[in-house]
């Protein structure tokens, strides 16, 4: 009985997210117009039921910070595992960025969007790098709210590569540069994802966390209103 116990305590957890998705031979990495890398069938299909109970029960649009307390199991374990050092610093390698765990993270969870998210935009001179985990069942067969990496700000049809529709399971990364244009076709509705950003100092983190909790506290505001 005891013997039992204690090989059962010693045994490890599989991870849901292993750095070794980047090894598979569908994953798409480029280095042209920026850094960017795509994967399909990140997590396991044994997980998809208890993710989607996991999942934080927004009602209203935009990225929200992290909180452990409104996230089951399943989804901290995914948020860790993207943050964990292993897997950032395969992803790090991938896109020309050595040591990627070195730089602090932060971590934002969207359940639904609206119509006037997703415009064509570059990150902040602030994030490294930015990665996302996409967590919809289904998708309508449409470019609506599909992820697209773009060569110029100017429109949505100077797309590079395919587009990525936001299905369970497809992981997308990419390296912050002058041209890393990106962005979605307008959409209203349930759009789940998971984004996770390594940021350039601490002081970078601090001051995005304030602006989440302003942010935060103005939606609740204006909702209840």
């Amino acid at each position: 009985m005891g013997a039992t116990a204690s090989v059962a305590s010693t045994a490890t957890v599989e991870p849901l997210l292993k750095p070794a998705i980047f090894e598979k031979t569908e994953a798409v990495i480029r280095s042209e117009p920026f850094p960017y890398t795509v994967v399909k069938g990140a997590l396991p299909e044994s997980a998809r039921a208890a993710i989607a109970a996991d999942f934080p029960n927004y009602d209203r649009s935009g990225f929200f910070p992290y909180q452990t307390s409104e996230c089951g199991p399943s989804v901290q374990r995914i948020v860790d595992e993207m943050q964990s050092p292993a897997f950032a610093d395969v992803l790090g390698d991938r896109l020309g960025v050595p040591r990627l765990s070195q730089y602090p993270t932060i971590v934002t969870i969207r359940k639904w969007s609206k119509e006037t998210d997703g415009r064509i935009h570059n990150d902040s001179k602030s994030k490294i790098v930015t990665a996302l985990l996409y967590l919809n069942d289904t998708w309508p067969d449409t470019s609506d709210g599909c992820f697209r990496f773009l060569s110029s700000p100017e429109s949505f049809d100077h797309q590079v590569g395919e587009e990525v529709k936001p299905l369970y399971g497809t992981f997308t990364a990419f390296r912050r540069t002058e041209t890393s244009w990106h962005g979605h076709l307008p959409f209203k509705g349930e759009r789940r994802v998971i984004q996770v950003a390594w940021l350039t100092s601490k002081e970078e983190l601090e001051r995005k966390m304030k602006q989440g909790r302003v942010t935060r506290f103005l939606k609740q505001i204006f909702t209840r209103a």
